[in-house]
């Protein structure tokens, strides 16, 4: 069974995102979950206890299930993430150099054409979202 499609169909339902999810060493789950207003322990705590259930319904072996926020230097991963979080400071590395640079810091910009803009010190960059590696936002205190 693909876990992260059974993650990605359950949240919805229980008022959450699934922003990440990785397998640890030993046969874990890290769950980072996301919300509008940000998560709560409490959140985390009843995600947990409601996959814990429905792997065992489903069948799923883990040895350890872990669920977190993202944190404020949250990972984008979908193209939905990049709209949402307009207007807010994030790093983007690239697979390959664009005007010989594989490493932007600036503004999200918007979405257009497969790619991400990207307002780096005044200067709009677009980045095709095959290209992107690595894509967080950058806290700003």
């Amino acid at each position: 069974m693909d876990v992260r499609l059974l993650l990605e169909n359950t949240l919805p339902g229980l008022g959450y995102e699934l922003v990440d999810l990785e397998m640890t060493p030993g046969g874990g789950f890290r769950v980072f979950i996301d919300k509008p207003g940000g998560i709560t322990v409490e959140d985390c705590v009843q995600v947990s206890n409601h996959f814990t259930r429905l792997f065992m319904v489903e069948n799923i072996d883990y040895e350890r299930l872990e669920v977190s926020s993202p944190g404020l230097d949250r990972p984008l991963k979908k193209e939905a993430d990049f709209v949402r979080f307009a207007g807010k400071l994030a790093k983007i590395k690239t697979r390959m150099p664009i005007e010989q640079q594989k490493k932007f810091t600036g503004r999200l910009a918007g979405v257009e054409e497969d790619s991400v803009k990207l307002d780096v010190d005044g200067r709009i960059v677009a980045i095709p979202f095959a290209n992107i590696d690595k894509a967080r936002l950058e806290p700003e205190f």
